[in-house]
């Protein structure tokens, strides 16, 4: 388990801080990007470092670690980004939003100040957020092994005892 530790952990890092990080997260959109991609990585760098061929499941544990850092330190970095910069993204959606619609401005307007800064919601949306992630970089771990791995066979089946000397087990 400690070999697959790594890769997760870097997986789950880059998972979690493109998350958080304002503009780059909104690749998320594009189902969970940044999930799928860190799956992939640490299913890469364990399948690199691998002597033996990877199968599907070790690909699912690697994206179920590193999708638990990712949805972590997602929540625990997102939502106090978030409160810090929530005005901030707003007012930029809205003045961007001016020079297409002014109408539809001012209705976006009305509704982030009728929404205001409560951190409830904030807090749910970040969970919410957080098992996505988590999902999707399972994914990610799955569709890395067919794609990183290339050598061919199966891993090696486990080693069979023999206690005797016939094919009972068992001298006569």
């Amino acid at each position: 388990m400690n070999n697959k530790l790594k890769p997760a952990l870097i997986g789950g890092v880059f998972i979690g801080v493109l998350s958080v990080i304002p503009f780059v997260s909104a690749a998320n959109i594009c189902c969970c990007l940044w999930a799928i991609l860190g799956g992939m990585l640490a299913t890469y760098l364990y399948v690199k470092n691998s002597p033996e061929p990877v199968g599907p499941g070790e690909g699912a544990v690697l994206g179920v670690i590193a999708g638990a850092i990712g949805a972590v330190i997602s929540v625990v970095l997102g939502v106090p980004i978030a409160l810090a910069l929530g005005p901030t993204m707003r007012n930029m959606i809205v003045s961007l939003m001016e020079n297409v619609d002014p109408r539809q401005a001012e209705m976006l307007r009305q509704s982030f100040e009728a929404s205001g800064n409560a951190i409830a919601p904030l807090i749910i949306q970040s969970l919410i957020g957080a098992a996505l992630l988590f999902v999707f970089a399972i994914i990610g771990g799955l569709l890395g092994v067919p794609i990183f791995e290339k050598r061919k066979g199966a891993p090696p089946p486990p080693p069979t005892f023999n206690a005797g000397g016939g094919p009972g087990g068992y001298a006569a």
